[in-house]
């Protein structure tokens, strides 16, 4: 009998794990800590003090979004300083677990020390700009594992540790009956690109429902290039929890997805499939991973092309889109797929320390 792992996982520290309404890294987290648990692994979760688990709970600080809760607006080195104060507590508890696996930036790279081998990072973000080149290459030994091979192609081949796609439980979401209108889910920024989802679902004779939240960072977007656009027919509904979710996605014909940036993964386009609901999504990073083209959606290059799209969206049959995602986008395959992972790297370690 193979003897359950002792695992470290270590959450972001801006919201909560699980998250409300907004943070899928932090949902993604959850989703793996439960799994692994649901497997019999001894899990601790390294998390805001706010998270909720069934594993073993550390905590160093509530998270941002609680703070700010309840102080209003923070100074801009609040982040780092939750995060010093998170990884000082990694730190104390290192060598009582088997394997770390770490969501969070780049400063966990440097508490590891001599257990980085002992670890797994996960990145949940694009991996072509100038910040993660220069992480990667001062780590070159950081064991990093994708979520998709889009997202890999971008990586050192010496920080390569594998490819998983990421997962949610297969009842968080069930099939829905569809309809006529269509469904966008994603923050109001150019890189979702909710105005192009308007103009398209117009283009097909569809209305459309809009969920997410205005880019703080970029609340100019929302306010000149999708708001003009609203109208009855297309209507911004704001963030939405799972139950929103599962009424948007479940009563749609189809999910837009027109990203215009390389997406490393996109978890809104599983939750559409868990729902039965196709998907419409751009060519651009992890799309044509996640996205089986005429099965479970369809992938496309522009505006004309997800119209046409649109006209044989009804061509799809939406149990064979929920069993799809039954097959390859549940919690349980990504934790398995991680513990293997897992195991990879304890095994390597050992053969090195030997």
């Amino acid at each position: 009998m193979v003897s359950p792992l002792r695992i470290a996982q270590i959450a972001p520290v801006i919201y909560p794990t699980p998250p409300g309404r907004t943070g899928g890294t932090e949902r993604v987290v959850s989703d793996l800590t439960e799994a692994l648990m649901a497997m019999g692994h001894d899990v601790t979760l390294i998390a805001p003090s706010d998270s909720v688990t069934t594993a073993r709970h550390l905590s160093a600080h509530p998270s941002l979004r609680a703070l700010q809760a309840y102080h209003g607006p923070v100074a801009p080195g609040v982040p780092a300083a939750l995060e010093a104060a998170q990884l000082g507590l990694l730190a104390k508890h290192l060598h009582e677990f088997d394997i770390v696996h770490c969501h969070g930036e780049f400063a966990h790279a440097a508490v590891l020390g001599d257990r980085i081998s002992r670890s797994v990072t996960t990145v949940h973000w694009r991996l072509d700009e100038l910040d993660r080149k220069l992480f990667f290459h001062s780590f070159p030994e950081l064991p990093v594992a994708a979520i998709s091979a889009a997202q890999a192609r971008d990586l050192p081949r010496a920080n390569r540790a594998g490819v998983v796609h990421h997962g949610i439980p297969a009842d968080r979401f069930s099939p829905g009956p569809g309809g006529e209108a269509l469904a966008f889910i994603g923050r109001m920024t150019d890189q979702k690109r909710p105005d192009v989802a308007i103009r398209v679902a117009r283009g097909a004779g569809r209305s459309i429902r809009l969920a997410g939240g205005i880019d703080v960072g970029n609340p100019r977007y929302f306010d000149e290039r999708v708001a003009p656009l609203l109208g009855e027919d297309a209507i911004h509904v704001g963030e939405v929890d799972d139950r929103g979710k599962q009424s948007l996605l479940g009563e749609a014909a189809a999910l837009l997805f027109p990203i215009d940036w390389p997406e490393p993964f996109g978890l809104v386009m599983i939750e559409a499939m868990a729902c039965g609901t196709p998907v419409v999504a751009w060519d651009r990073g992890s799309v044509r991973e996640v996205v089986d083209n005429g099965v479970t959606g369809f992938v496309v290059k522009n505006e004309d092309e997800a119209v046409a799209a649109l006209a044989r969206i009804d061509t799809l049959d939406r149990a064979k889109v929920r069993e799809r995602f039954e097959a390859r986008f549940t919690a349980a395959r990504m934790a398995e797929e991680y513990v293997t992972l897992y195991r990879e790297r304890i095994a390597l370690a050992q053969g090195v320390m030997a």
